[in-house]
């Protein structure tokens, strides 16, 4: 079962996306406006039961960001050891894993352009696997965290990479740019533990492969991620989390390869499935 959020003739909808389109839940479920109280509630079993066998509603749509009122995205950054070698520091793995927040507002939905800022265009991708929480918990140990993940996504967390260096200890302002990643195309409800283990993601950038890396190669396996951020707040339905991108992002190349419009990025994790952006120019 795929769940996304579209909008068509003007209005948003959320629903199961098929083979033959989109089959929208939301006016069968009133008492949840959004995708993202349908999780909040505990709800995807209701529209996964909802939409089998239903008929398809819109055959023309757009994707939205998964989930656009998502409240809380936080990232784990530099979390593959290939990723931690790029930065050419002589730093050997950290003892802890390095997180950084960032909102709905910088995101944006599948088959929708990333958009590069006048102010600066060092944009860059980043392809990564998102896990949304689905079950509230506190300094959950590893070995349990699993029984939090109510779906999965994909993410392309585009950075404004000299925005990151603004600040000494800080790249929020990098990674905060209106509609300069993706989120989507869909939620995947996470059924097994195989969905993660047995993952590999795959970037590629106008068909070139950039980033082609497996998750159980992590520094921080998702487990670890789930109990540590979950030692100092608690995760509640809805959360996301974004994993983490393997090596290969644009700002490491010498010189850098930047996006620049008319490229396309997709991210491809089997079971998943494919986000695709293109890039165009804020117009202001």
């Amino acid at each position: 079962m795929r769940l996304a959020t579209f909008s068509a003739d003007g209005q948003t909808h959320y629903g199961a996306i098929t083979e033959a389109g989109a089959v929208a839940l939301n006016h069968r479920f009133p008492e949840w406006p959004t995708l993202f109280e349908a999780i909040v509630a505990g709800g995807l079993s209701a529209l996964t039961k909802a939409a089998t066998g239903a008929d398809v509603t819109h055959t023309e749509f757009d994707f939205e960001m998964v989930m656009p009122d998502a409240r809380r995205i936080l990232c784990v950054g530099v979390n593959f050891p290939d990723r931690n070698a790029e930065y050419k520091d002589g730093s050997a793995q950290p003892k802890y894993m390095s997180l950084f927040p960032r909102f709905a507002s910088g995101f944006t939905g599948h088959n929708r352009p990333l958009i590069r800022p006048p102010e600066n265009h060092t944009l860059d991708y980043e392809g990564e696997v998102a896990i949304v929480i689905g079950k509230t918990g506190r300094r959950i140990k590893p070995g349990d965290a699993y029984d939090h993940i109510a779906a999965l996504t994909l993410c392309n967390e585009g950075t404004i990479r000299d925005w990151v260096r603004h600040a000494k200890f800080n790249v929020t302002q990098g990674k905060n740019w209106d509609r300069s990643g993706a989120i989507g195309p869909w939620l995947v409800p996470f059924t097994d533990a195989s969905q993660l283990d047995d993952a590999r993601i795959v970037t590629t950038v106008n068909g070139e492969v950039r980033q082609d890396d497996t998750l159980n190669r992590m520094m921080f396996p998702i487990r670890e991620e789930i109990a540590y951020i979950s030692t100092f707040m608690t995760l509640q339905p809805g959360d996301i989390i974004v994993t983490g991108t393997p090596t290969g992002a644009g700002a490491r190349f010498d010189p850098p390869r930047y996006l620049v419009p008319g490229d396309v990025v997709e991210i491809t994790v089997e079971g998943i499935g494919t986000l695709r952006n293109t890039i165009e120019d804020e117009v202001v």
